[in-house]
């Protein structure tokens, strides 16, 4: 398809899932309206909760994606989308209502639902969060590269500018954003890029913020994560996975959103195919050593059926400075927590443990765009079941 002039979007691969009316009998629902969200900023231990619940409960959750939200977009989601094909009705009404009445009042692009408070969870608690289904809203997303960010900062999208042919995928603020739908094909779901080369790939559903509130009363900007999760950007913390989050406040204050439709290892562009999800969580408040792993008392670890992931960041605290985005700080923070889980929760000595780690378990980049850079493992569980 020609990028410059898209034909209409359509949606029968996959409805637009409109925030819901009511919850369903006997569940809770929290939508992403401009009474329930924050803008570029996350919760710390004075923000209001705009949900309870107690500890095991299920809880289905909309978040809003930044992308055509966003004022480099226009703040504008029915303009911004009707100029890629989509109609009124496939553009979500939490998306314009967070443009038009959610303050932007944080240093972060990020749209975050919530806070949830989780009762009795108190700090020295762990949150455990099982993502149980995760449902795409709309059938599109946007892959975006602005400005001075990205793995290639100052280089791209920079060096596109003064190319015609690259134009369509430039918006009015100035930056790149690639419109990318959703079609589906005998395997499942693919994102389908435009342009003149064909490229599909599978859609991979996951939040990429999930994090419980630190105890601040400081602005917490809600790009760089932080040993209370966050923007982890771990691609593997889709359905089926649980994610384990240190409580630093009374009530955890758990938070969402940055929903993915799919992205690649490292996020190197800036974004991921970012399109917004509808999510069913089960908050549980565990303690570590008793339903959650050790180390958890102060890092933010994930697991999955297959693999038990430690998570290394180049800054726990989240400054961002630069100083404390190298890469190789985040490494070293994953072989450390991926050594104290195999020590402290398998009881490998510590040698052997180190041996297995560089024989056996993949270390990947969460992402490198973050200002805090990631680096997760992946330790599998069938490994240990000799």
């Amino acid at each position: 398809m020609d990028a410059t002039t898209p034909g209409p979007l359509s949606t029968d691969a996959l409805p637009v899932l409109q925030p819901l009316a009511a919850a369903p009998p006997g569940e809770l629902y929290l939508p992403c309206d401009p009474d329930r969200a924050l803008w570029g900023r996350l919760p710390t231990r004075r923000t209001a909760p705009v949900l309870v619940v107690r500890s095991g409960q299920v809880v289905t959750v909309d978040t809003v994606s930044h992308e055509g939200v966003l004022p480099d977009q226009g703040r504008d989601p029915l303009a911004y989308f009707a100029s890629h094909g989509v109609p009124a009705d496939a553009v979500l009404t939490d998306a314009v209502g967070v443009a038009a009445r959610t303050p932007h009042d944080g240093p972060g692009p990020h749209v975050v639902t919530g806070p949830v408070a989780v009762e009795g969870a108190e700090p020295g608690d762990v949150l455990r969060v099982d993502v149980l289904d995760l449902a795409p809203r709309v059938p599109y997303g946007v892959v975006s590269n602005r400005h001075g960010r990205g793995a290639l900062p100052g280089e791209y999208p920079e060096g596109w500018a003064a190319d015609p042919g690259h134009q369509p995928w430039f918006n009015p603020g100035g930056n790149v954003s690639v419109f990318t739908r959703v079609e589906a094909r005998a395997g499942g779901l693919v994102g389908v890029m435009p342009g003149p080369v064909p490229a599909r790939f599978p859609l991979r559903l996951f939040l990429g913020l999930m994090g419980v509130a630190r105890d601040t009363d400081d602005v917490v900007d809600s790009v760089p994560p932080t040993d209370a999760g966050g923007n982890l950007d771990v691609r593997d913390v889709g359905v089926g996975a649980s994610l384990y989050l240190p409580v630093r406040v009374p009530g955890a204050l758990f938070f969402t959103g940055d929903p993915h439709l799919s992205q690649g290892d490292g996020e190197v562009a800036l974004t991921a195919m970012e399109g917004s999800l509808r999510a069913r969580l089960r908050l549980t408040v565990v303690r570590p050593g008793d339903g959650a792993p050790r180390l958890t008392a102060y890092q933010p670890f994930a697991e999955t059926p297959e693999h038990w992931i430690p998570i290394g960041l180049s800054d726990q605290g989240g400054s961002g400075a630069p100083e404390e985005r190298d890469l190789d700080v985040a490494m070293r923070q994953a072989v450390r927590h991926a050594l104290a889980f195999l020590t402290q929760e398998r009881g490998m000595p510590g040698p052997v443990a180190y041996a297995y780690l560089s024989a056996a378990t993949d270390f990947a980049v969460s992402q490198v765009v973050d200002r805090t850079t990631g680096v997760h493992a992946r330790i599998r569980k069938a490994d240990f079941d000799l």
